[in-house]
């Protein structure tokens, strides 16, 4: 297998496995497990066949084009570092899976769920292996969505709801800092490579942008790992599943922010900046966390805030800035993994077999679960550092390094080893009470369920986990041992200090401090115990209530938006439609006081319009005058003279030598003017009354305004129009496209080359937003009544009485009524002939005047046509039409025609033409920007019929009931 191929499976595989998942039936619990099983062990088998390459050669690396002349590439790099935090996302994820097939009821809708786990898996993957700063940013911001998705997964559950929010909100919002943050550091380096900047640290140092790069950087890091002042999102977070804590908080979720700055060490440690921010926030989230941790009475509440502890220790070593203290990080970064994952699963098999995590509740399990009890008990004991398991290794690393730190020149000699010994003592003391109160002391009999021993299989990944403590605790040489120092040599390369895995060190300070924590955590508890379990809260964690601060903020701009809407909200579109403009009034104001009118920047010279180019325009304006007149009086009369205002934009690109616009403008207008006048069939009628109270002084001052604003931006956007059609066909982009279109995309039509190959991403971009539009005013419209007063004789029943009456005359042998057949048979015999013009126009549009945005709207025109002539009824029984298939087929053929170019080592969506000889066609073009138009007309066609269909169905409904009109109701429309 391709050393590509194994790099892209783990990232690509989870989501697909999440479509399929979400193709499951709601009850199809295994599977969706089954699924999600063979995904993650898939992703480990590649990792193990890449890890000789990786140990070999220090990386592997994949990259192809992605935004090249921004210097943005799609990069999947695995070094050592990497290779264990991957192995580390899908090896629990993998247990996570297995076990979250028994916790999960089989009342939830249990594909969801893991179509929402493996999509996190996914996007965490990704994060971990991108070997570019942007793409990174991406992945960590998809890493917050699907967490947003889990944490809330039970949304029925208001406490749920809002962790999900609060923890989108901070995630995010760091996710934008960091955004930012790495623009700032390519920009320092001149590349968003991770290789180049990794290379780059004394450059990024010492530039006057490393501030800002690092503020920002540490934002998006700190927020995401629960750092204070941001700790407060995680313990909210506890509204998840068991699973999805499991998950989120020992290998992914809150681990994403201590691997970016492992990841950027190199780079940006070793400042006094780094050291004052990271260990002042890392030294406050380890001691903050573990005191919270002690006081409560929640099992997974008590994981949580020992998460964010420990999560501290890791960001405090980090902030030291040693190699030694780097190396101690990224040991206890999987160490805890380990520990914590197994924890959080106890945790959760205790709730589901005892029916409550409340400590003042559970006692004495251990005789009805003792393979848990054991089991709990290895997993806490790692949590508290106790020897001969992996947590006393990585531990002892910290204090010894907490004892070097705290030698160096111009530092507080005891301070700092002090605080670490403290924070042991608290991990003790918190690891004892979860021990004690839960499986010793009298056992329980008021549980809400009868406690036992859950399925074998839903605890054989605590079983798997808590061995790895035992194992890695004994035997640290030989099990994390050389895939420890791959992963450290990769951060540090050839600055890796001297380090020990042995389990004795002899006596010294680092043991002393260690039998201090442990003796004296047990000690606390036996003098504290019953205090510590009949407190509430703590004094300095309700001092410290960041939820609190959170949920005030929440409200300030909740009042805040409250008052704005108020000042300037309105039910009225008019009214709206008037702030949107004065708007875009003026910030086209400002900008032109900036810069002028900016013409002559670039390079349009305005040119005398000549007598017929007047005329035309001046006809073109009137109708609109016209139209924007009788809109007040006469609709139809509006959206005609409106249709011709277009008919005037359509001839002016003629004059202009447009044909490719001239066409599009056509059949745009023809299908928005039906559209409309399908549109005003449901509006509701005009009232006498309105339109006399709307005569006052006010109404008409107001009018006056609108027509003041209309001038203005009228004005403007014709000088704009004007200038730029106008203009020379001189400047270097248009000599640019007109010179390049054949020979660099087989094609010249240069106006469709634009769209489907130079800036083919663009097009992509506006497809996507048609669907979307087309998709809203389906919603919008499924569940809308037309108004009562808006009904006379439908379209609809016209067309059965016609039918009705047509038969009656024919068996009376009248034969005249068969002129009222006509039209509607030629606009039937039209539908053929249509297609076939969209297709002329399709095929011919990469030479010629038409393309897929062409083709597309002459089709709906078809379509169109038929419900019109006939109604939906008589159409959707003859024609099975689908447009949501038609804009998800057109979606996905344009994005997929895209990425066809990266397995060909070039950027996506470049295109491939060649000339060849067909039979019986002879020389023909063929280019793979076809395929894409394809998908663009596919779409257009999908979303100018589902308009239509949601308009159409509107004859088949009955009218809301609506009350009758105040008149201080009337005095507020007027």
């Amino acid at each position: 297998m391709s050393q590509a191929l194994l790099l892209f499976t783990p990232l690509a595989t989870p989501f697909i496995a999440a479509v399929m998942a979400l193709c499951l039936p709601s009850k199809a619990r295994n599977a969706a497990a089954g699924l999600a099983w063979l995904t993650a062990l898939i992703g480990l088998g590649c990792l193990a066949a890449l890890y000789p390459t990786v140990a070999s050669e220090g990386m592997a690396r994949y990259s192809v084009p992605w935004m090249p002349d921004l210097g943005v590439n799609f990069t999947l790099r695995i070094d050592g570092f990497a290779w264990l935090f991957a192995f580390m996302v899908q090896g629990i994820g993998a247990l996570v899976v297995l076990y979250a097939r028994y916790y999960m009821s089989a009342e939830d809708p249990v594909p969801r769920f893991f179509a929402f786990l493996l999509a996190f898996m996914g996007a965490m993957t990704g994060l971990v292996i991108s070997g570019d700063l942007i793409q990174m940013a991406v992945f960590w911001e998809m890493t917050s969505l699907f967490s947003f998705l889990l944490i809330g997964y039970w949304h029925h559950n208001a406490s749920a709801r809002d962790g999900a929010r609060m923890a989108l909100t901070v995630t995010a919002a760091g996710g934008l800092c960091l955004f930012a943050g790495v623009i700032v550091l390519g920009r320092i380096v001149g590349s968003f490579d991770l290789d180049q900047v990794l290379a780059s640290g004394e450059v990024v140092k010492a530039s006057p942008l490393y501030m800002p790069a690092l503020l920002l950087i540490l934002a998006g890091a700190l927020t995401k790992s629960a750092q204070f002042p941001f700790h407060f999102w995680l313990p909210r977070a506890m509204a998840a599943p068991t699973p999805v804590s499991a998950y989120l908080h020992s290998a992914t979720m809150v681990k994403a922010g201590v691997f970016l700055m492992i990841r950027l060490w190199p780079v940006l440690a070793g400042t006094d900046a780094w050291y004052t921010i990271v260990v002042g926030a890392g030294v406050t989230t380890l001691l903050f966390g573990a005191w919270a941790a002690v006081f409560q009475n929640d099992l997974k509440g008590l994981l949580a805030y020992s998460t964010i502890s420990h999560l501290g220790l890791i960001t405090l070593l980090l902030g030291l800035g040693s190699p030694l203290a780097a190396v101690a990080a990224i040991f206890h970064l999987v160490n805890h993994a380990t520990f914590k994952a197994s924890l959080f699963m106890a945790a959760g098999v205790i709730d589901h077999e005892t029916g409550t995590r409340d400590l003042r509740r559970l006692s004495g399990l251990r005789k009805s679960m003792p393979v848990t009890t054991v089991l709990a008990i290895v997993a806490a004991a790692a949590m508290a550092g106790v020897p001969l398991l992996n947590g006393f290794l990585s531990k002892e690393m910290f204090l010894t390094e907490a004892m070097t730190q705290a030698e160096g020149p111009g530092r507080t000699t005891w301070l700092l080893p002090a605080l670490a010994t403290f924070a042991s003592l608290l991990s003790v003391l918190y690891s004892v009470r979860f021990i004690q109160q839960v499986f010793f002391g009298p056992e329980c009999k008021d549980l809400p369920k009868a406690p036992h021993e859950p399925p074998r299989w839903m605890r054989f990944p605590i079983e798997v986990l808590a061995g790895l403590c035992l194992l890695v605790g004994i035997l640290p040489a030989f099990t994390i041992g050389p895939v420890l120092n791959l992963a450290v040599r990769s951060v540090l390369g050839d600055d890796v200090p001297y380090y020990s895995l042995s389990i004795w060190h002899g006596f010294n300070l680092p043991l002393l401090m260690s039998f201090i924590a442990l003796v004296g955590g047990v000690i606390a508890y036996r003098l504290l115990g019953r205090r510590i379990n009949a407190a509430e809260r703590p004094w300095i964690v309700g001092r410290f209530n960041g939820a609190r601060a959170y949920d005030r903020v929440m409200k300030g701009l909740k009042i805040s938006a409250d008052f704005v809407v108020r000042r300037l909200g309105t039910t009225r579109q008019q009214t709206r439609l008037r702030y949107i403009v004065l708007a875009c009034l003026l910030a086209a104001v400002l900008a032109s006081g900036w810069v002028g009118l900016g013409f002559d920047v670039v390079g349009i010279d305005m040119q005398r319009p000549g007598y017929g180019f007047t005329l035309l325009w001046i006809v073109g304006a009137s109708c609109a005058v016209a139209a924007a007149w009788q809109a007040k009086y006469h609709r139809l009369a509006s959206v005609v003279l409106l249709g011709g205002a277009g008919l005037v934009s359509c001839l002016t690109f003629v004059w202009f030598s447009a044909p490719d616009l001239a066409t599009t403008q056509m059949l745009v207008e023809v299908v928005t003017t039906v559209l409309l006048l399908l549109g005003l069939r449901w509006l509701p009628k005009r009232d006498l009354t309105l339109a006399q109270v709307s005569t006052d002084t006010r109404a008409r001052l107001r009018r006056f305004v609108d027509l003041i604003i209309a001038i203005a931006a009228g004005a403007g956007v014709a000088l704009v129009a004007f200038a730029v059609m106008t203009r020379p066909n001189t400047s270097p982009l248009a000599r640019f496209f007109i010179e390049n279109s054949y020979s660099e995309a087989g094609g010249k039509n240069v106006v469709n080359v634009l769209l489907v190959d130079f800036r083919a991403f663009d097009t992509l971009g506006e497809i996507t937003v048609l669907g979307i539009v087309g998709l809203t005013i389906w919603a919008l419209l499924r569940r809308f009544r037309p108004a009562s007063d808006s009904l006379g004789t439908t379209i609809q029943k016209q067309n059965q009485d016609r039918s009705d009456i047509r038969r009656e005359h024919r068996k009376e042998g009248d034969t005249n009524s068969d002129a009222m057949v006509i039209p509607r048979v030629v606009m039937r015999w039209l539908f053929p002939f249509i297609v076939l013009l969209a297709l002329h126009l399709f095929i011919r549009g990469h030479d010629l005047p038409g393309g897929g945005f062409a083709a597309g709207v002459a089709m709906s025109i078809a379509f169109i046509l038929q419900y019109m002539a006939s109604g939906a009824r008589w159409v959707e029984a003859r024609l099975e039409i689908r447009p949501l298939i038609w804009i998800g087929s057109g979606i996905l053929i344009a994005a997929l025609t895209g990425a066809g170019s990266w397995f060909f080592g070039y950027p996506f969506l470049t295109s491939w033409f060649e000339y060849s000889n067909l039979p019986l066609v002879g020389k023909t073009p063929l280019a793979s920007a076809l395929i894409f138009d394809a998908g663009v007309a596919l779409l257009v066609v999908g979303a100018t019929v589902l308009m239509l269909v949601a308009i159409a169905h509107q004859s088949l409904r009955k009218p809301r009931e609506e009350p009758e009109p105040s008149s201080s109701k009337v005095e507020e429309i007027a």
